[in-house]
């Protein structure tokens, strides 16, 4: 009888070791899938941001406005220098520029702010003449390698109602949506700023690179 007894109580602690062991197998994967990015919420975020890919992952940027190109590439160092102005001659691989640490802080801190550029509204098939994307002020083309198509292209328009939004047409998309107005500001607050003199720090010997 008290064998009996013996194996009995073996097989309990036994069902109680192997419950034990499939509520600490769910725990576990529970937090594992807790500490996952939640796909949706990545899927929104994606949907949201004006560029098609992380600013770090762009070669070159150009900006068109009041009937001049100014185009912006990385060296080969990955720091962001001003290239040209004047005329589109398409993305070259980096080819003996060094980049101004000052210089590139302004180009660099521009273009982190457009990276986080969300889009606000998307507007339906209306005649796109009433959002001045049709005649744009500036023009805005982005490259993820060396070669002379563009990723992206947009035209900025007129500014919302609001004053706080400006229409953009997202050319190869045929879609006209609206962004933070100070996304258009600061790209034409740059332009401004790469055709300032630098002010170089005591000792400073980096040289701007533009050709």
């Amino acid at each position: 009888m008290s064998r009996i007894r013996t194996g009995r109580r073996l097989i309990v602690v036994w069902l109680v070791l192997l419950i034990l062991a499939g509520v600490i197998g769910l725990l576990k994967r529970s937090d594992w899938k807790a500490s996952q990015p939640d796909s949706g919420i990545q899927s929104e975020a994606d949907r949201r941001s004006l560029l098609p890919v992380p600013i770090e992952e762009l070669k070159a940027i150009e900006i068109g406005h009041a009937g001049a190109l100014h185009r912006f590439e990385r060296d080969a160092a990955g720091a962001w220098f001003y290239h040209a102005h004047g005329v589109n001659t398409g993305v070259q691989a980096p080819h003996d520029h060094i980049a101004n640490a000052t210089r590139a802080e302004q180009i660099a801190r521009a273009f982190g702010a457009l990276g986080r550029a969300r889009i606000e509204r998307w507007l339906g098939d209306e005649d796109q003449q009433q959002y001045g994307v049709t005649r744009p002020e500036t023009l805005l083309l982005v490259y993820a390698e060396y070669s002379a198509k563009p990723l992206a292209r947009y035209a900025f328009g007129d500014v919302a109602p609001d004053t706080f939004s400006r229409y953009v047409l997202m050319v190869d998309a045929s879609q006209v949506v609206t962004v933070a107005n100070y996304q258009a500001e600061n790209l034409l607050n740059l332009i401004q700023a790469v055709n300032s003199p630098i002010e170089e720090s005591p000792g400073g010997n980096n040289t701007a690179s533009s050709s």
